[in-house]
């Protein structure tokens, strides 16, 4: 017979005795082999959840705001606000979950932005702003164009930002190369909203000179259609060739300045007029609209890189919502590390102006070292009271809880971020002490029988049973009203009341599933 059968029978276990939920636990688990097999299920499944919950510098609130543009040509702007901005207003602050509806309107054009309460779906956001307007177009008065909706959110703001910087090619170059890597860079998984800051656009452009439409008699709206008409390709047919049907195109698209320049107007007096003839068609880089340029100072690593300024652009690259913000940002900078000296050239430097995934690992990493900090404080304050063996009982529980609490946490829909770890953070010193109630009246009892057996052990787990689950409840019962706090605050506070709720019932689990079963195996000698 085992040792652990022959010291339950010695003890004499009182029949009909009511061991209470954790009396029964720890009678079920203290010898069972489910009890080392669950707690490794634990320890891994805690493990995965700290590896694919995504990490943030701070929870991701939605809070859905819509751009609603509308332009209504030639009208005043008192006008545009009593035909267009207002009754917009009404129809969108009728929609339900919207908080607020505000407009500014222009000469010919309005702008109303629908912002939703916080909480609110993005993309169920947007399906009801489209609806709304789709469905009352007809209320619109005539001459009014196509809304267009472009919706805004916390996902748009950029993890990654990439300034490309050269001393020997202007901005308008830099620009083709950026929007070339920008191509690659969207390759990358969840990532989202991208675009390139800065830069002259290359563009055609067409100089009429007034002497000479004066002397052609050629306005510029015939200039303008010349251009539509010329600027399309059409089907006009097909020829049958045998089994084969080849299909028939009339027209071509303007490839290029030399083309706009070929292109007939009119005929004046017999004479064919083109558009050389009264206009300079220039191809080239396009008015400056922003600019960026890249400096070096002496509080940086390379003081004398860039001291009087370069030309550059930015590459600004957003994350899809709920995804890894770190994965994404290295899964960028791995990518553009590719694109060195092949899609961007080696006279082109690229300086990281902005990384978001390296900061929000950094500060979640910090956190995570004072976790760990506060669970070797907790283990040394153990070992100094109740011995080493105690204390390993409870270095072994408490990150098994904490582990399993983060892998809650991707189940909920959170983040580890620093509200998440502050309220483990703040829990840790509440949920120990399930494991330390327990593990310190065990070792109580086997000091006042002198003796170790099962009966006394799981005794010890009921005695303390009762009063251990009312005090964990009254903890819970204090964070759960955080979590109904309305407003912007509600949804950045909430992980604390919910992650600490789960810690503090995983950690109750623990102390009456685990922790009996490794006091057994870490028993000390009673012989003195």
């Amino acid at each position: 017979m085992s040792e652990h059968k022959n010291q339950h029978a010695a003890g004499g276990e009182e029949p009909g005795k009511d061991l209470g939920l954790a009396g029964r636990m720890a009678q079920t688990f203290i010898h069972s082999p489910l009890s080392p097999l669950l707690l490794l299920a634990t320890l891994a499944i805690g493990i995965l959840g700290l590896l694919i919950t995504p990490r943030q510098e701070d929870p991701q609130i939605s809070v859905p705001m819509v751009d609603i543009f509308v332009q209504f040509p030639g009208v005043p702007s008192d006008q545009v606000v009593s035909l267009v901005a207002r009754p917009l207003e009404r129809l969108m602050s009728e929609i339900s979950g919207v908080d607020n509806v505000y407009s500014m309107s222009h000469r010919g054009e309005a702008m109303v932005t629908v912002q939703f309460d916080v909480g609110e779906e993005m993309e169920a956001s947007i399906l009801k702003v489209h609806d709304r307007l789709m469905s009352n177009r007809d209320l619109m008065p005539p001459g009014v164009s196509e809304p267009m909706v472009k919706p805004k959110g916390v996902d748009d703001v950029p993890v990654v930002t990439l300034t490309l910087w050269s001393h020997e090619l202007d901005d308008a170059m830099l620009r083709q190369i950026a929007l070339d890597s920008l191509q690659y860079l969207n390759e990358v998984p969840n990532t989202s909203q991208s675009f390139v800051v800065s830069g002259r656009e290359e563009m055609v452009r067409i100089q009429p000179m007034p002497e000479r439409l004066a002397g052609h008699n050629v306005t510029m709206d015939q200039i303008a259609q010349a251009l539509q008409a010329a600027n399309s390709e059409r089907t006009a047919g097909s020829i049958e060739v045998g089994s084969d049907s080849i299909p028939v195109y009339t027209g071509s698209f303007l490839r290029d300045a030399e083309d706009i320049g070929r292109l007939l107007i009119t005929v004046d007096a017999g004479r064919p007029v083109y558009v050389r003839d009264v206009a300079e068609v220039l191809y080239g880089p396009g008015p400056v609209d922003r600019f960026v340029r890249y400096y070096t100072g002496v509080a940086g690593e390379q003081a004398d890189v860039a001291p009087v300024g370069a030309a550059a652009v930015t590459i600004a690259i957003a994350k899809k919502e709920g995804s890894n913000g770190v994965a994404v940002a290295n899964g960028i900078l791995e990518r553009l590390e590719l694109l060195k000296g092949q899609v961007i050239p080696d006279n082109v430097e690229v300086s990281v102006t902005r990384n978001y995934g390296e900061t929000a690992n950094a500060k979640v990493n910090e956190l995570m070292f004072k976790l760990f900090i506060a669970t070797a404080a907790v283990t040394v304050l153990v070992f100094i009271f109740l011995g080493l063996r105690a204390a390993l009982v409870v270095l072994v529980v408490i990150p098994v809880v904490l582990l399993f609490t983060i892998f809650s946490a991707w189940l909920m829909g959170y983040t580890i971020d620093r509200v998440s770890l502050f309220a483990l953070i703040f829990a840790i010193g509440i949920l120990v002490d399930d494991a330390i109630v327990v593990v310190e009246n065990i070792y109580r009892r086997w000091l006042m029988k002198r003796g170790v057996d099962t009966e006394t052990t799981v005794d010890a787990v009921a005695e303390v049973g009762n009063p251990t689950i009312l005090a964990t409840f009254t903890v819970i019962a204090a964070l759960l009203p955080m979590g109904f706090v309305t407003g912007m605050m509600g949804p950045y506070m909430q992980p604390i009341p919910a992650l600490g709720s789960v810690a503090m019932l995983f950690s109750l689990v623990a102390a009456f599933l685990f922790t009996p079963w490794l006091a057994w195996r870490l028993r000390p000698s009673m012989e003195y």
